[in-house]
C-alpha cells in the first residue's frame, strides 16, 4: 500500500461467485492523504497573486524601457538593415535562453517575421552540436563562438550577441572576433552591461535592459529582437495599413 494510505473500513456490498459459492467480497475504504500542489483556497489565491505580479512586473519594466531603448533600438535597425541590403548576414550568439533567442531570431530572420519579404541572412551560431563539441573539446568553451565568428564573418556582416550578465567570456571572444573581421556588433545585455559595454566601439549599438534580474532581461530582450524584426520589415516593406 503506497505510504500515507489508510484502510478506515470495509465496503461489503460487493461480492464475487465461484463454483458454485457465493461469497462476500470486503473492499478496502481508502483514506488517500491530500495530492502536493491542490493547496487550499488561501495558498492558491496567493499562488495566483504572485502569478500575477509577475505579469504586472515583467509589464512595469517594458514601459519603463521603452523611451531608454527606442534609440538604440533603432540605431540597431539602421545597422541590420544596411547589412542586409548590401549582400551581408547576420550571425547570432549567446548562451543559455540566450540561445534559444538566437535561434530565435535567425528563424525569423530567414524565414518570416509577420510579413512575406525576400529571406535574410542569419546563422544562429548555437545550433550545430558537433561545431561546438569540437570546438569546446579540443580548444575551450570560451572559443565555442569566436571561432565560427572567424570561419563565417566578413567584413559589413553583423553580429548579435545576447548576454543578460554583460559578462559572458565566450560571448566576449566572439565579439573581439567581430572587430577583427570589421564586422558591426549590435549587443543585447542587461545588468549595466558588464564586460561587453566595455568592449564595444563606437560604431557599434548597445541594447542594455534597465534591470538586475534575469528573467525580467529576457522578457525584454524578446520584445527588443521583434523590434529588430519589425524594423527591418518596415524600412524594407514599407508600413502596413492597420498596424503601428
Amino acid at each position: 500500500m503506497p505510504p500515507g494510505v489508510k484502510v478506515i473500513g470495509y465496503d461489503h456490498t460487493s461480492s464475487v461467485r465461484g463454483k458454485g459459492n457465493h461469497k462476500c467480497k470486503r473492499s478496502p475504504l481508502l483514506c488517500i492523504p491530500p495530492v502536493p500542489g491542490l493547496a487550499p483556497y488561501k495558498e492558491r489565491r496567493m499562488l495566483e497573486q504572485r502569478i500575477e505580479q509577475q505579469f504586472i512586473d515583467s509589464a512595469d519594466l517594458k514601459y519603463q524601457s521603452a523611451q531608454v531603448l527606442s534609440k538604440p533600438i533603432a540605431s540597431a535597425i539602421q545597422a541590420l538593415l544596411a547589412c542586409v541590403t548590401s549582400g551581408g548576414k547576420v550571425l547570432v550568439c549567446g548562451n543559455g535562453g540566450s540561445a534559444a533567442d538566437s535561434q530565435h531570431f535567425a528563424a525569423e530572420f530567414v524565414g518570416r517575421f509577420e510579413r512575406e519579404r525576400p529571406e535574410l541572412g542569419a546563422i544562429a551560431l548555437t545550433t550545430d552540436s558537433s561545431i561546438l563539441t569540437a570546438i569546446g573539446n579540443d580548444y575551450d568553451f570560451s572559443q565555442i563562438f569566436a571561432k565560427q565568428v572567424r570561419a563565417l564573418g566578413q567584413g559589413g556582416d553583423v553580429l548579435l550577441a545576447i548576454s543578460t550578465s554583460g559578462g559572458s567570456v565566450n560571448v566576449l571572444k566572439a565579439i573581439e572576433c567581430a572587430h577583427q573581421r570589421e564586422m558591426t556588433v549590435v549587443a543585447l545585455t542587461g545588468k549595466g552591461g558588464g564586460k561587453i559595454a566595455q568592449a564595444l566601439r563606437e560604431t557599434d549599438v548597445h541594447i542594455c535592459v534597465p534591470h538586475e534580474r534575469t528573467a525580467r532581461i529576457q522578457e525584454v530582450h524578446l520584445l527588443i529582437l521583434h523590434c529588430l524584426c519589425d524594423g527591418v520589415d518596415t524600412q524594407l516593406l514599407g508600413d502596413q495599413e492597420g498596424q503601428p
